[in-house]
């Protein structure tokens, strides 16, 4: 009869400490700013920032979905020519508050090689949901400003030399763009998750009321966080579906805002008015409007990409938009043929399209009295994006049922934080 060989002490040591481990730790999204390239100084809009910093902090607030035990920032080079120095940074838990120093492999800085991105180590500050923190990053050199995200809704500050350690900024100017901070990713317990919301300026907050938090997306994070989900936006202004826009296409940037994002299971899609409406204006006077098949094929691309990541994804339809910027060098972006062709759109993604579940945010918002107008009390007065109101009703309009896959009864420990 064969007998087991006695353990030895090293085994008997590796078993007691496999069995000891700590468990590897959920790393979730819980707030984003999608990366754009910094166009030339002759588009139709003004970037908002200077083309070069040099020896300058930039501090910006920041609102996180869900709060956690650590939290890391991310920041990016997306769009960088050469590499990005970053001499410090430093995360405070609200404004006023001494901030704490962020490292990078130990390192108070770091250097971004074009194109890419950079996590900050772990950092033991625990957050609770829904909180407000600044980040500042100091670069210490001559820094050409290629990457950026332009409609922040927030108050920003640049102020002269190294402060990103200095409860109040001195000397500092304003803007409402963001730089540099793209990610801010916090641990949270096994069962948290993210859902990422792609899409345009309306899912960026166009018109929300600055520095208030009055995306749609922020109501959506405010419904998910006692059910331990994060919302993280993923709108970029100007964006398309199929086209670069103010940004890549929806098509182009999936993988890195959405599939790339940490904890994520849930995806929702609201993009595609700009397709629609941006060709024979002044941002797009000569390219042709695409055809309902090429928007089709587009949503069928993001839905396959979802699902063979074994993500939920959820569409939504296209808002109302007639009579859209009025007395403004866009007033063409509207006519009725491109509304016949967002109602060809929506009834498709109401029948027989590719995802999981649509979100009828056209029925949500659209005036009763004339379904191609968005309802007086929902519009922001541009008739294209929705105001504060209008941002509430969108997110109320969500199923979370839908978005969670029948998760969403689910009792989340410390909903109103950790």
């Amino acid at each position: 009869m064969n007998r087991l060989a006695p353990l030895t002490a090293t085994a008997l040591i590796a078993l007691a400490s496999s069995a000891c481990a700590s468990p590897a730790p959920h790393w979730i999204a819980s707030w984003q700013a999608s990366p754009q390239p910094v166009w030339a100084e002759d588009f139709l809009f003004p970037s908002l920032v200077p083309a070069h910093l040099y020896n300058q902090t930039f501090r910006q607030t920041v609102r996180i979905s869900l709060g956690g035990t650590r939290l890391r920032v991310r920041l990016s080079n997306a769009y960088g020519a050469q590499p990005l120095r970053i001499g410090a940074a430093s995360i405070s838990v609200q404004a006023g508050a001494a901030p704490q120093a962020l490292s990078f492999d130990g390192a108070p800085g770091t250097l971004i090689a074009p194109g890419q991105d950079r996590l900050s180590d772990p950092l033991p500050l625990a957050t609770h949901n829904q909180q407000a923190l600044q980040v500042s990053v100091h670069v210490p050199g001559s820094t050409p400003v290629q990457t950026f995200h332009w409609d922040g809704r927030q108050t920003s500050w640049i102020a002269p030399g190294e402060q990103t350690r200095t409860a109040g900024l001195h000397d500092a100017s304003s803007t409402t763009a963001r730089l540099f901070v793209s990610a801010i990713e916090v641990e949270a317990p096994a069962n948290a998750r993210s859902v990422v919301v792609i899409g345009d300026s309306i899912t960026d907050g166009a018109t929300a009321s600055l520095d208030q938090d009055q995306r749609w997306t922020d109501h959506l994070a405010a419904r998910l966080a006692p059910h331990g989900v994060a919302v993280v936006n993923a709108g970029i202004s100007g964006g398309r579906l199929l086209n670069n826009g103010m940004g890549d296409a929806a098509v182009t940037r999936f993988q890195r805002d959405v599939l790339d994002a940490p904890g994520v299971t849930s995806v929702i899609v609201l993009i595609g008015i700009n397709d629609i409406s941006w060709p024979g204006t002044a941002f797009a006077r000569d390219q042709a409007r695409p055809g309902l098949a090429e928007l089709q094929a587009g949503y069928r691309q993001l839905a396959e990409h979802a699902h063979a990541r074994g993500l939920r994804i959820l569409g939504a339809t296209l808002t109302p938009f007639a009579g859209a910027l009025p007395d403004t060098p866009l007033e063409d972006y509207y006519s009725a043929d491109k509304d016949v062709l967002r109602q060809q759109l929506n009834a498709w993604l109401r029948t027989d399209s590719p995802f999981d579940d649509v979100i009828d945010l056209d029925a949500a918002l659209r005036d009763p009295a004339d379904p191609s107008r968005m309802a007086p009390a929902y519009d922001s007065g541009d008739h294209l994006h929705p105001g504060d109101a209008g941002n509430r009703a969108m997110a109320e309009a969500v199923d979370l049922e839908a978005v969670l896959g029948g998760r969403a009864s689910e009792p989340f420990p410390g909903g109103k934080g950790l």
